[in-house]
């Protein structure tokens, strides 16, 4: 079963996907981070909460109509220190999408602030609005 859900109301838009079926089980075992995906006229900027994920730990990748985000926190505890008690027991975020064909991937931006990560994916040119100059004759 393939569970997506509508992410923006245009052609661009980006849409959740499932793992593999083929992935093994302790690679699927992540959390999902909460995603705002907000378009404008040019693009789409998707906005993930990565909270305890360093910039080295962070993977985007973009194949295709697919985008896979995934992270692992870096919890540093001292050595003499263990953890008693997690509420995350999972140091892994993954989420994916499936891109509509409007979007430009290949101008993709992204940048990872306080555990916040924003992507910006434009429009491609050709579905861009643009104004068209009349001449007088």
């Amino acid at each position: 079963m393939n569970d997506t859900t509508e992410l923006a109301r245009s052609n661009a838009r980006a849409v959740p996907s499932t793992p593999d079926d083929g992935e093994r089980r302790d690679e699927a075992a992540a959390l999902a981070p909460a995603v705002d995906v907000i378009e404008d006229g040019a693009g789409i900027t998707l906005i993930a909460d990565m909270p305890g994920v360093p910039k080295d730990r962070l993977g985007i990748h973009l194949e295709a109509d697919k985008l896979s985000i995934e992270g692992e926190m870096a919890l540093d505890l001292p050595q003499d220190m263990a953890s008693r008690f997690a509420e995350v027991k999972m140091p892994r975020y993954r989420r994916s999408f499936t891109l509509s064909n409007e979007l430009d991937p290949e101008k993709a931006s992204a940048e990872l602030k306080n555990g916040v990560l924003t992507l910006r994916i434009p429009k491609a040119a050709h579905v861009q609005p643009r104004r068209i100059e009349i001449s007088a004759g």
